[in-house]
């Protein structure tokens, strides 16, 4: 068989893009809550000083989403039927801790998830848990200035022990931070940063990187001390850049991009800064505040695997040749002339999940997690209440088969396989519903409107045979 027999199918969600409920059971508000749909969302999410607080003239997508804090039964129902395995989702900071620094949390915020996490036991399903996805709690914006301050440390570290404690047994598999290299691109979303004007915005990013790496050290020294049997991992979103061109400058570019992007990892799965990371910092004169005790930390405490998402690869040049056309989002680039592209222009390109596997299994040598990966569409609804959603069974054929030639021929050592958004939600960047990636569809609009009624796509069908042949029949 092309899988091991305990290999991990499911798919993944974050509580800010699908939970709702941003003001019941004593949740406070987060930065993702303060992030309207539409032409204003742009600005909030760069932090150009928008207030961070919620007015009647906006839509904020977060506040109801896909209401799974109402339905979570139902849903998880859905996902079991599928035969998921495992199940990635992620803590909502502010209904554990509504403003981040209480001294301590809030019962019905722990309730809740430790009812949902006894839902997918229920089912056989495993709970993978990321700590912090996209989510801050405004008032740490506000008074601390986001993860630029190292105070956050002490406060993530008390949040993962009362995590790691309340949940022991019922979770296993835990990611600290998602897709920590956002930082670098979504400031305000990675890191809750809002800037002042005229200040050094390469210093405050890579400052509340630091932070966060340290603390992403001590949650996972913490996890193994509650529980041995706790498993950690980073979360990078990957994705290898290609140079454009065989010339030796695309080709550098190309490797320099690549490293902006590794040094998440590096630290996290080494332990230690990278020479190319300080070398910058000593020319740039950044100072990330690293003390003796952060030296340690990091030593002593790598992840046990590296989890990845993986939508598309990049392009890239030193100097785009004139007429070369520009694409990506959070991450831009010259578009690959050899690859077709989504509807919102990110390239298809399932060869360069397997060229990305090995690079990180070339590079760190620990066992890989793939947990997020899809295609968002804009899909159908056919007279007969049908979704022929075949592209989206394509592009996951496609991407699956790939994943399959890096374990079995490449000898990749993969624990798992969770697609993006396997029910519909709203999209992290654009605050799209229309952007669709699930096998379940909701109905549910850009702009709020819909009964939130749950329908099977054709792809439902499709990828519940793909987890009962353990991957052997993708027809």
């Amino acid at each position: 068989m092309p899988f091991s027999e305990g290999f991990l199918w499911g798919g993944a969600t974050a509580a800010n893009q699908c939970e709702g409920g941003y003001d019941e059971g004593g949740r406070g508000l987060a930065n993702v809550d303060v992030i309207p749909h539409g032409p204003d969302r742009g600005p909030a999410m760069r932090g150009d000083g928008t207030p961070l607080s919620c007015d009647d003239a906006h839509y904020y997508p977060s506040h109801e989403a896909i209401d799974l804090y109402h339905r979570y039964r139902e849903d998880i129902a859905l996902l079991a039927e599928m035969g998921f395995k495992v199940y990635r989702m992620s803590i909502a900071w502010t209904r554990i801790f509504p403003g981040g620094d209480e001294e301590e949390p809030n019962e019905a915020g722990l309730a809740f998830y430790e009812d949902v996490f006894r839902c997918c036991r229920d089912h056989g399903i495993e709970p993978l848990v990321t700590i912090t996805h996209f989510d801050l709690p405004v008032h740490l914006i506000e008074e601390y200035g986001g993860w630029r301050s190292r105070e956050l440390i002490g406060f993530y570290q008390r949040l993962a022990r009362t995590l790691f404690t309340r949940y022991k047994g019922l979770v296993r598999y835990w990611l600290t931070f998602n897709e920590i290299n956002m930082i670098l691109h979504l400031p305000f979303m990675g890191a809750g940063l809002v800037f002042a004007e005229g200040e050094d915005r390469e210093q405050a990013q890579y400052l509340a990187a630091h932070n966060e790496l340290v603390a992403s050290a001590w949650a996972t020294k913490i996890a193994h001390e509650v529980d041995p049997g706790n498993k950690v991992g980073c979360m990078l979103a990957a994705g290898s850049y290609y140079p454009y061109s065989c010339n030796p400058a695309d080709v550098r570019d190309a490797q320099l991009k690549n490293q902006e992007n590794y040094f998440f990892v590096d630290v996290q799965a080494r332990g230690h800064y990278p020479a190319y990371a300080l070398k910058k910092f000593e020319r740039d004169g950044i100072d990330v505040g690293m003390t003796a005790e952060d030296e340690r930390v990091l030593a002593e405490n790598p992840v046990d695997f590296v989890s990845f998402s993986y939508y598309s690869s990049r392009c890239t040049a030193a100097e785009p040749p004139e007429g070369a056309e520009m694409t990506g989002n959070a991450f831009h680039g010259v578009k690959n002339p050899y690859l077709a592209a989504s509807q919102w222009g990110w390239a298809i390109d399932p060869l360069g999940l397997r060229i990305t596997m090995n690079d990180l299994w070339d590079r760190y040598q620990k066992p890989l997690f793939i947990v997020e990966n899809g295609l968002g569409a804009r899909d159908v609804v056919e007279a007969d209440g049908s979704i022929d959603d075949d592209y989206r069974i394509d592009y996951l054929r496609a991407h699956i088969e790939a994943m399959r030639d890096a374990v079995t021929e490449d000898g990749v050592e993969l624990l798992g396989y969770t697609t993006w958004g396997p029910i519909d939600l709203v999209s992290a960047s654009t605050g799209e519903m229309s952007k669709r990636y699930g096998f379940v569809y909701v109905d549910r609009d850009d702009a709020g409107e819909g009964t939130l009624e749950r329908r099977r796509k054709k792809s439902f069908w499709w990828y519940k045979k793909v987890i009962e042949s353990n991957g052997e029949d993708l027809d």
